[in-house]
């Protein structure tokens, strides 16, 4: 065994082995799992902006969609039903589909009013409703 490692070690020095050893090796992979560290840390915080910024848009499309049914029908009453649905009397659909984010926040609508219900907590049960007034009803979206 000895034999084999005198021989090896003449041959490395020969430069007639090539590789790389194992500490060599494991060095590469602490201090790539070090900056995977970093990166998903410093990526952490984008989650909720990003859902803060969902929340911003789809009350945007939804109150332009609310805007335009209300302009083409002054005597009804929005809803989410016929926002949506294909109507020859109301002429929608005003939007593709509702938007939703059970996560993160929920738009409805009660007498032609639109409202956005958050959860208290990420993943809590307890939710609050704002009237949406513009983006700022998004402030308090987790």
């Amino acid at each position: 065994m000895i034999s084999t490692y005198q021989r090896l070690k003449r041959q490395r020095d020969a430069g007639e082995i090539n590789g790389f050893t194992l500490i060599e090796l494991l060095i590469v992979i602490v201090v790539l799992g070090i900056l995977a560290a970093v990166v998903i840390f410093a990526l952490g915080g984008i989650t909720g902006k990003s859902a803060i910024a969902a929340c911003q848009a789809d009350g945007a499309t939804v109150s332009t969609a609310i805007a335009a049914f209300n302009a083409q029908n002054p005597s009804l009453t929005a809803t989410s039903a016929n926002l949506v649905a294909k109507s020859t009397t109301t002429g929608g659909p005003y939007i593709q589909s509702w938007p939703s984010n059970g996560t993160h926040y929920t738009y409805t609508i009660a007498a032609g009013v639109l409202s956005v219900t958050v959860p208290t907590a990420l993943g809590a049960t307890t939710t609050h409703s704002v009237t949406y007034a513009g983006p700022t009803s998004c402030a308090t979206v987790s």
